[in-house]
């Protein structure tokens, strides 16, 4: 699947030209002259990663990759005509996957462009991971809370509650963390009974 690469750059010949060469390199290309506009093409479409601009008129370009970074987390790399320390430092600062130094020849910049898209693939993996990893604490720790408070209300083990939860959301075609949730967070009452191998009286 091509990668989709939102380009910001304010010189109309330079946004164009890259724009193309890029395309021709077998990227989709987002273009946008403005922080402002490149904005909106991010509330339709998110890119793999940004090329922006360090000194776009209006937005400057560095905060719009503040805005990048916190609204849509996409990976961004720079491009400027000034390659002082100081400019370096604070685009790696800020997290930048890279520093392209105008001008630009595309077929040179490649390697840089593919090395940010294989390092944004893998930030994106190591946030979905983090975001599984959190949904699962979540998700163990109601259940887990639910069961303690079925145990008391019908006496029974540990196993077995969660054995008649879980055949109680089978048999109402619910999943087992919405169910817990009920119990949890509004102290909903569920009849777990006709769901214990051996009936246990309340």
């Amino acid at each position: 699947m091509e990668a989709t690469i939102l380009l910001v750059e304010d010189d109309r010949l330079v946004l164009h030209t890259l724009a193309r060469g890029l395309r021709d390199a077998g990227y989709r290309i987002l273009e946008a002259d403005s922080g402002e506009a490149a904005m909106q093409l991010c509330s339709e479409t998110r890119p793999d990663i940004a090329l922006l601009d360090m000194r776009l008129t209006g937005m400057s370009g560095m905060d719009f990759a503040r805005w990048l970074k916190t609204a849509t987390g996409t990976p961004f790399l720079f491009l400027s005509a000034y390659n002082d320390a100081a400019t370096v430092a604070a685009a790696a600062e800020l997290g930048a996957l890279g520093y392209l130094v105008k001008p630009l020849d595309v077929p040179q910049i490649l390697p840089s462009i593919h090395t940010a898209l294989q390092r944004a693939r893998e930030i994106r993996e190591l946030q979905q991971a983090e975001l599984n990893l959190s949904t699962a604490l979540k998700t163990s720790r109601s259940i887990s809370m639910a069961i303690g408070l079925l145990m008391q209300r019908f006496g029974t083990g540990a196993d077995e509650t969660f054995e008649a939860l879980r055949a109680y959301c089978r048999s109402h075609r619910k999943r087992m963390i919405d169910v817990a949730d009920c119990v949890v967070e509004h102290q909903q009452e569920i009849d777990l009974a006709p769901h214990f191998r051996t009936r246990t009286p309340e």
